[in-house]
C-alpha cells in the first residue's frame, strides 16, 4: 500500500517490526493522524492514540521507516485544517 493515500483526521493503523528473543514481531499502533510535515524523504506523520485510563500517547513515524511493515486506514476522516492540534498560548 501506498504510505500517502492516508490523510489528516483519518485514523489508521501502523505496523511496525518490533524484535524480541531473536524474532521478529508486528505490534500495532491505532490512533488519529493530527500531522504531516515534510517534504520529500523528510516526510513524517503524528499519530495521537488515547490508550485506556484516558492516557495519550502521541507518535511521530518517519514516512520511509524501514520499520514500518503495513498501513490500514481504519477509518477516514473529515477535517478542513492541516493539523489537528492546537499549539499551547502563552498566558
Amino acid at each position: 500500500m501506498d504510505k500517502s493515500v492516508f490523510k489528516v483526521g483519518d485514523t489508521i493503523r501502523v505496523y511496525t517490526k518490533d524484535i524480541q528473543d531473536q524474532k521478529v514481531h508486528a505490534t500495532p499502533f491505532e490512533g488519529v493522524v493530527i500531522a504531516i510535515r515534510g517534504i520529500n524523504a523528510n516526510r513524517t506523520f503524528t499519530m495521537r492514540r488515547v490508550s485506556t485510563g484516558g492516557t495519550v500517547v502521541e507518535r511521530i513515524f518517519p514516512f520511509n521507516s524501514p520499520t514500518i511493515e503495513k498501513i490500514n486506514i481504519v477509518k477516514e476522516g473529515k477535517t478542513r485544517r492541516a493539523k489537528l492540534y492546537v499549539p499551547k498560548l502563552s498566558q
